[in-house]
This record gives C-alpha cells, sequence and structure tokens, in this order.
C-alpha cells in the first residue's frame, strides 16, 4: 500500500499555526514512507471562502517548504462528481429528502434543550415525506444506520467507540443542492485514495459519520489520526490574543521556516531529549504514533530560542534569501550595483549572524551598511568623537585612503598601525572609528564593519566625523 496523506484547509482565513502543524505532521508521515501528500483546498462554504485566504495558504505552504505532490485540488470544482454520488446515496435508499422548515428545526432543538436532551434531528422525513407543495425546498439527509457501533482505531488516541444511536441523520446536500463538508470529504478521500488522514481532534466526532458514510459507498475508511489541539501559554485554546497566529505573520516577525517547523514539530512529538530537529531528521524520526494525545502550550520564548539558533548556524547565503525581504521592507535593495559600492548580503549576514534572535533585528542592525544615517547617537559621539579621538581619526582617514586592497585584513592592520604610532591601546582607536562610520558603540568587528560599508562610504563618515568633532571642541 502506498500512503497517501492530505491537508485540507477551508480559506476562510490565513494558515494558522495548528493547520501548518497539521500539514506538517501529514508531509513528514508521508515522506517517512515514500509516499504521496495532497493538497486539497475545501471551499464549499462559498459564503466564507474568499482567494486571498486560497493565496495566504498558499504562499504559508510555499514558505514552509511543504511541497505537496497532488493539487491543489477546489471542491468548488468537483460539484458534478459529489451530485453523483448525492445520487448514488439517494437512489440506494443511503439518503432522502427532507421537506422540514427551518423553523420546525429551531422549535425542535428549542424544546430537546429545554428537555436537557441532545440536539438532533428527530428522523421526521427518513421514511419518506409528502412534500408540502410541489416546489417545496428540501435538503438531503444521509441514513445514519440506528444500530450497532462505529470504532475508530485512532493512530494518536487508540480505539473510540461510537453508538449509531447517538448519530442523527445529517445534512450531506443543502436546499440550493451544494454538498456539505461531511460529504464532499467522504467522496474526496475515497477518490483520491487517501490512505492516512491526519487533522485536528475537532474533527473527531465527524469520523463516526463519515466512516458510516464511505461503508455505504463500499469504499474502505482511511486510518485516522486526531491531534490535539495547540493551547496558549495561559491553557485556553490559541487564537488572535496570544500574538502572532499566522505563518506569514511569522514570517513578517523575522522568523526563519526552518525555525518554525522545527518548533511545531515538538509541539506534541519528541525524541528523547533533543530540540533541534533538521528537515531529515524529522522525516526520519516522526511517527504519528508518537504524538502525545495531551494538547501542547505554546510557547513563544522557546520558539525565539530555535530562531535565534537556526540565525546562527544556518549557512549565510540561506539567511541572506530570507533577510533580503526585510531590507526590502525598510526600502533598501540590497542588490550590487554598479553604479556604487553594495556590501555582499551573505557576508553582511556572517558578519551579524552572532547577534541577532530574528531577522527584523538583524535587518535594523544592518542598516548603516546600506544607508548614509543623518546623525550620530548622542552619547556615543559625545563619549567617543572629541579632540582626543581626532589624531587617530584623521590617520585612518588617510591610511584608508591609500589601501591598495579594501579587504577586511588590510583594513585590520591600518587600525593596529595607526594605535601603534599614537602610542594608543587598540581599543581607543577603533570606538571612535565604530562610531565614526556606524553611528554608534554597537557593530561587528570593526575591520570587517569597515570593509563591508566601503571604502567611499567609510571615508565619507570619517570627513562627516571630523567634522563633528571640529565643530564640537
Amino acid at each position: 500500500m502506498t500512503v497517501r496523506t492530505r491537508f485540507a484547509p477551508s480559506p476562510t482565513g490565513y494558515l494558522h499555526i495548528g493547520g501548518a502543524r497539521t500539514a506538517l505532521f501529514s508531509w513528514l508521515y508521508a515522506r517517512k514512507h515514500g509516499g504521496q501528500f495532497i493538497l486539497r483546498i475545501e471551499d464549499t462554504d462559498l459564503e466564507r471562502s474568499t482567494e486571498e485566504s486560497v493565496n495566504a495558504i498558499l504562499e504559508g505552504m510555499t514558505w514552509l517548504g511543504l511541497e505537496y505532490d497532488e493539487g491543489p485540488f477546489y471542491q468548488t470544482k468537483r460539484f458534478d462528481r459529489y451530485g453523483v454520488i448525492i445520487q448514488q446515496l439517494l437512489d440506494t435508499g443511503h439518503a432522502y429528502k427532507c421537506y422540514c422548515s427551518k423553523e420546525r428545526l429551531e422549535t425542535l432543538r428549542e424544546d430537546q434543550m429545554t428537555n436537557k436532551e441532545k440536539p438532533r434531528y428527530d428522523g421526521l422525513c427518513r421514511d419518506g415525506a409528502t412534500p408540502p407543495s410541489a416546489d417545496a425546498p428540501y435538503v438531503i439527509r444521509f441514513r445514519n444506520p440506528q444500530d450497532g457501533e462505529v470504532v475508530v482505531d485512532d493512530l494518536i488516541r487508540g480505539r473510540v467507540v461510537f453508538q449509531n444511536t447517538e448519530l442523527d441523520d445529517l445534512i450531506i446536500a443543502r436546499s440550493d443542492g451544494t454538498p456539505t463538508y461531511n460529504l464532499s470529504v467522504v467522496v474526496d478521500d475515497a477518490d483520491m485514495d487517501i490512505t492516512h488522514v491526519i487533522r485536528g481532534d475537532d474533527h473527531l466526532n465527524n469520523t463516526p459519520r463519515q466512516i458510516n458514510i464511505l461503508r455505504a459507498l463500499g469504499a474502505t475508511p482511511p486510518q485516522y489520526a486526531h491531534v490535539p489541539m495547540i493551547l496558549g501559554s495561559d491553557g485556553k485554546r490559541l487564537s488572535k490574543r496570544h500574538g502572532a497566529v499566522s505563518v506569514m505573520q511569522y514570517r513578517e516577525e523575522g522568523f526563519l521556516p526552518e525555525a518554525l517547523l522545527n518548533y511545531l514539530v515538538r509541539l506534541g512529538w519528541s525524541h528523547g531529549d533533543q530540540e533541534v530537529f533538521s528537515i531529515d531528521q524529522m522525516i526520519e524520526l516522526f511517527d504519528v504514533k508518537d504524538v502525545n494525545k495531551a494538547a501542547s502550550s505554546f510557547n513563544p520564548e522557546k520558539l525565539l530560542w530555535l530562531n535565534q539558533h537556526y540565525i546562527k548556524d544556518s549557512t549565510p547565503t540561506h539567511v541572506a534569501r530570507h533577510l533580503s525581504h526585510h531590507l526590502g521592507l525598510i526600502g533598501i535593495d540590497p542588490a550590487p550595483h554598479d553604479s556604487k559600492w553594495e556590501p555582499p548580503l551573505h557576508e553582511v549576514v556572517k558578519a551579524q549572524q552572532e547577534r541577532a534572535k530574528t531577522l527584523v533585528e538583524m535587518a535594523a542592525n544592518s542598516v548603516f551598511f546600506y544607508r548614509d544615517f543623518e546623525a550620530f547617537d548622542e552619547k556615543a559621539a559625545q563619549k567617543n568623537l572629541n579632540a582626543a579621538a581626532r589624531p587617530a581619526l584623521a590617520q585612518l582617514r588617510e591610511r584608508f585612503a591609500a589601501l591598495a586592497d579594501w579587504q577586511p585584513e588590510p583594513i585590520h592592520q591600518a587600525v593596529l598601525a595607526t594605535a601603534e604610532a599614537l602610542g594608543e591601546k587598540l581599543g581607543k582607536v577603533a570606538q571612535p572609528l565604530r562610531v565614526a562610520v556606524s553611528g554608534g558603540t554597537v557593530s561587528p568587528p570593526i575591520d570587517v564593519t569597515v570593509y563591508l560599508i566601503g571604502r567611499e562610504r567609510a571615508l565619507a563618515r570619517l570627513d562627516k566625523a571630523l567634522a563633528y568633532v571640529d565643530a564640537n571642541s
């Protein structure tokens, strides 16, 4: 048997963290077993589904690197197929037309609630009903078995038993003929040969209904694994009030996709005490049967720690590809230009990797490499750009202008030579230089900083610093 899993989001909003974890688990299970991973867009809710949400889901999947082998398939393009199946269920007696009005159903529900009974359809039209009129609207209900039980051998929760007497006759087609979720998902899973359905445990109560429909169609139900929900740090279900819950919001906040995937795989699953997993390790070690039955709590600090780890340990080229987006958001084009020096982005990353927790932070800390600052940090300038520093700044400008090779090592030697010539410690020369070229007191090593700024910018900023010293001495 070829393993075939699917991720089937409804396009009524962005790709949220819970959905992303479900997609990841489904993707990992398919990859581990050499199977296929299918993306299906369940857009039968025509009022709430939007093209914007579809794009957000596809964008989130692409950013996370969860490539799908088939799809995306759209349920709205399969209405003819659902119509055939609905008619088949009617013809075989597994479904029937229900003419009950909305008012009757609401009254029925209110009476059941008053009597502390479980709200459910009472089967009035189950054995045949006379239409109130020739053009009376109707829905189509599935004729659920009235005896026996449905056993779900859940890969996470274990054996779960549902009595058919607890399941009413659910609607499978609305009065306008469009299929409902429980019908369309069953047809899709059967047609697409889905072998394993990994989804949130909020769908567990749908599973016995779907199994009964599959059996009525003569299809073999897939294996199910219902993943517990994700809770916020306050123990309540994760929602917007807990901060970033959209996958793409994490991108905008400067997280690497690998960090988010690593964090999500550890939400409810573990392998010993290991915290950091490469994608290959996730595929090798993950098994949905090892997912915890209990809900997991979202810990933003842990995610931030992982992100810092991935920024520090990933290749500069990889980080640069993602950093470019954040530089663009603040109006910086990091691509090389023929007319002026721009520091190679991967070298900027290499210089900054040890000192940033997010790419937003790295981008903000790297602005001075690309854009001139308007003024020096006031405290830094008062301490470092003064009469005592002027000889060093003047000599550094002269040495930098004369350098034949603009590279970190010659720049470092020029700084050392200036300190020796003036009889100063290296810090007494390097720190005024740092303030002069960066505007503040924090930067990567000074030789790398000056190199990345470029000769023309470095000389111009030294001129600016000397002018500041002269004006304020």
